[in-house]
């Protein structure tokens, strides 16, 4: 049901309804500029029956090298992943794959010999083992200061990265771990109208559903209840939790 909101207006962000015509930016200034208790910025959304609401942006795979992680996914998926690039601030490089229009796949690692960050990578991989896996997601706001806001405690900071001539600003948790074991979605706000998904190559792979298995499955729900509504997302219970994700591919469905 999540619609692309890039590039959308105010409206979307979810701060224009309810208290007039000047109260927009008096209620930005204070739940967002200030460092507000969070049950604050929830009673503020309860109020004006708005929540920033997120999009899923793209998938994060992990792997201990990028070579053999994506030599990895292509024999599953069937198709070829393209040429991503360097991360100089996380220290990180990627491969590609469009997912459609508006979505893309990422198989991410650690690049050998670049410059750590000053604090833990994003999606934990100083600390990622063993096989090349569905680790993460990421969904985009039209309004980052007010999605993080209204995340769980420990969704991170912003941080301003730039590839190439992609702008964006993402929340990077000060450990590196998102919250829910990584379940819950990072954060990341495009900046101008430059984004990955439309400049790759169609191999013909597409989405069709992404599962959240989780012991906590009431506690996730409500964290994500009212911030993004996507028919392709569920949430299950499970001892552990991890990710798992169903794709339709030219050879035919494919999970990770």
């Amino acid at each position: 049901m999540a619609t692309d909101n890039r590039g959308a207006s105010r409206a979307a962000s979810g701060f224009h309804h309810g208290l007039g015509p000047r109260h927009p930016v008096q209620v930005r200034t204070m739940f967002c500029r200030r460092a507000q208790p969070r049950h604050l910025f929830r009673w503020y959304r309860e109020f004006t029956n708005e929540m920033p609401m997120l999009t899923l942006d793209h998938l994060a795979v992990s792997t201990l090298d990028l070579k053999a992680g994506a030599d990895a996914i292509e024999a599953v998926l069937g198709v070829p992943l393209e040429p991503g690039g360097n991360h100089a601030e996380m220290g990180t490089h990627n491969r590609l794959l469009s997912l459609g229009a508006e979505t893309y796949l990422e198989v991410i690692a650690i690049e050998p010999g670049a410059q750590a960050p000053s604090q833990p990578r994003w999606f934990d991989l100083d600390n990622f083992t063993g096989e090349t896996r569905l680790t993460n997601w990421i969904a985009r706001s039209g309004n980052l200061d007010a999605a993080c806001a209204a995340a769980p405690s420990g969704i991170g900071v912003p941080w301003a990265l730039a590839r190439g001539d992609f702008r964006w600003r993402m929340a990077v948790p000060r450990d590196g771990k998102l919250p829910f074991d990584g379940l819950f979605p990072a954060l990341i706000e495009w900046q101008g109208a430059a984004h990955p998904a439309p400049r790759l190559p169609d191999r013909g792979v597409r989405l069709l559903r992404l599962v959240l298995h989780t012991p906590d499955t009431e506690a996730l729900r409500a964290a994500l209840s009212g911030m993004i509504t996507d028919g392709r997302l569920s949430i299950r219970r499970s001892a552990a939790p991890h990710l798992s994700a169903e794709f339709d591919t030219p050879n035919g469905p494919v999970r990770l």
